[in-house]
């Protein structure tokens, strides 16, 4: 539920000194995702808080279920894990006007991304059909293993037009901006692993030349066939335990996994004007490829990390110093992790030693390949909010090639209060895609604010208008609508009945409550 709330009119911040604008900051209103053990993005949280993980141990008979061979489950070097998403199969075609055998032919990493991208358009309360400002849609996806698996097999053409647009990277943002109708400039991006966080940048760029007023930035990886493991191979990428260990001594490797996840952007000018619920700022972003300076094109480059690490921290006029956690990419292989850390070490090297806490989200869900950097992001919004940092599932001990004791950096394994300083809160996160290609962002937590006038009084009595396209989903939709109050009773009822008039798209099945308070 997103709140607009007239309290939150006005350029004035209070409290502590805040940093001097650049003009360049941009604001998150919103976000969904789905992740393995997590079914949205608010239970996110208590996954990475509790240093709890969506990686699920398989067992003989799902195997089976699933099709590996009795031999493959045997084999020693076999890893009886998956980091899989839930109810992949289920896609509500009819919402989106979507003919049945286009939905069978629609590869579910660009159906869950258009479901995805709906929720987050609604989290950030903008509905597209009643604000005309462009909305742009910059993301990416993973290769299609359901053309491969399930398409192809069946026999189906994937030359015809319905397959190709189906199961191509090209069509995943075309896709979202014709079906929600957005008109401000649909990119997909494709840069591997760091690929949605290169998203919210290239998002971002776009806000910022005035090419869209609302920009939607992520990305989604559905690996097929579902729970099905994996064999070890020495020197591979995937892990030898079927953990990821990341920063750990222990570490052999990731773990891949399913995952998608969206944020919503404004330009932070824009999103106070509008009232908007600011869920943090991003405060700079920058992006840049390694080049040749690595010892292979599959291995990360310690200098172009470096290289982007320096120039975020410079474009976001931001003093090293100032920042208190870091959400690394952290794959846990130890020459990547090694690499990484040191090029983090260099970026902040005017830090105090063990001043920035260090973390990576991919211990808790896996390695989710082109949602990899939204999931992250998401995240360390999240870790904003909460005002707390979380800690690093699985860490123990440092990789032996990372000198921990003398970096800026400490790594946690336990949750830590995330203490006020004489700054507002500050953390970074990095994404590196297997080619070479870099992100890095700057993050604060967001402004507090008070209205520059007054506002009026609000109506004794509220209209809470709700609606769906079935009976059924209406039913749902008021069941969440209740669940969302009675978690959260200090909401304003007026700010509540702001959003649901005007941040939701008005649809066929229609539901009202008249109410002069929450209870």
């Amino acid at each position: 539920m997103s709140e607009s709330s007239s309290e939150q009119l006005g350029p004035r911040a209070q409290g502590r000194p805040q940093r001097e604008r650049t003009g360049l900051e941009i604001a998150i209103v919103g976000f969904a995702g789905r992740f393995p053990g997590a079914a949205d993005a608010e239970a996110l949280w208590p996954l990475v808080r509790e240093a709890d993980t969506g990686i699920a141990q398989l067992s003989a008979e799902s195997l089976r279920a699933a099709g590996v061979p009795a031999e493959q489950i045997a084999d020693p070097r076999f890893v009886p894990v998956a980091a899989d998403l839930a109810e992949i199969e289920n896609f509500d075609a009819a919402f989106f006007e979507i003919p049945p055998r286009e939905a069978e032919l629609l590869d579910p990493q660009h159906r869950l991304f258009l479901e995805i991208a709906w929720n987050a358009l609604e989290d950030a309360g903008v509905d597209a059909a009643s604000d005309r400002r462009p909305i742009g849609v910059f993301a990416g996806t993973s290769i299609s293993t359901y053309a491969i698996q399930n398409v192809l097999p069946s026999g189906a053409d994937l030359s015809a037009l319905g397959g190709l647009l189906g199961s191509d990277k090209d069509h995943l943002t075309t896709l979202v901006s014709y079906r929600l109708d957005l008109e401000g400039p649909s990119m997909a991006i494709q840069t591997a692993c760091s690929t949605s966080l290169v998203a919210v940048h290239l998002a971002a760029q776009s806000l910022l030349a005035g090419e869209c007023d609302v920009a939607l930035a992520g990305g989604s990886t559905v690996l097929l066939p579902r729970g099905a493991g994996y064999l070890y191979r020495e020197g591979g990428l995937p892990s030898r335990d079927g953990r990821v260990l990341s920063f750990d001594e222990k570490a052999s490797g990731t773990v891949f996994g399913s995952g998608v996840g969206a944020v919503v952007l404004k330009r932070l000018d824009d999103a106070i004007q509008d009232g908007d619920r600011i869920r943090a700022v991003i405060l700079g972003t920058a992006i840049n490829n390694d080049g040749a300076s690595r010892v292979g094109y599959a291995a990360p480059g310690a200098i172009g990390q470096a290289k982007v690490v320096r120039a975020a921290l410079h474009v976001a006029e931001v003093d090293p110093t100032t920042v208190r956690y870091i959400e690394a990419h952290g794959t846990g292989t130890p020459l990547g992790d090694a690499i990484e850390f040191s090029a983090l070490a260099k970026g902040y090297a005017a830090a105090s030693p063990r001043s920035i806490a260090l973390g990576s989200i991919k211990p808790n869900v896996g390695h989710l390949g082109s949602a990899a950097g939204v999931a992250s992001l998401i995240k360390t919004v999240l870790a904003l909010e909460h005002r707390e940092i979380p800690p690093l599932r699985g860490f123990e001990a440092p990789n032996r090639e990372i000198a921990l004791d003398a970096s800026p950096f400490e790594i946690p394994n336990q949750p830590l209060v995330w203490q006020a300083g004489e700054e507002p809160r500050r953390a970074a996160v990095c994404s590196f895609g297997m080619g070479g290609t870099n992100a890095h962002a700057l993050l604060e937590e967001a402004p507090t604010l008070e209205p520059s006038e007054p506002s009026g009084a609000s109506r004794a009595v509220q209209a809470l208008v709700i609606s769906a396209k079935t009976t059924k989903a209406l039913d749902a939709a008021i069941v969440r609508l209740t669940d969302h109050l009675e978690k959260h009773r200090e909401l304003p009822l007026a700010d509540v009945a702001f959003t649901l008039a005007r941040g939701r798209r008005a649809v066929g099945k229609r539901h009202a409550v008249v109410a002069r308070s929450t209870d």
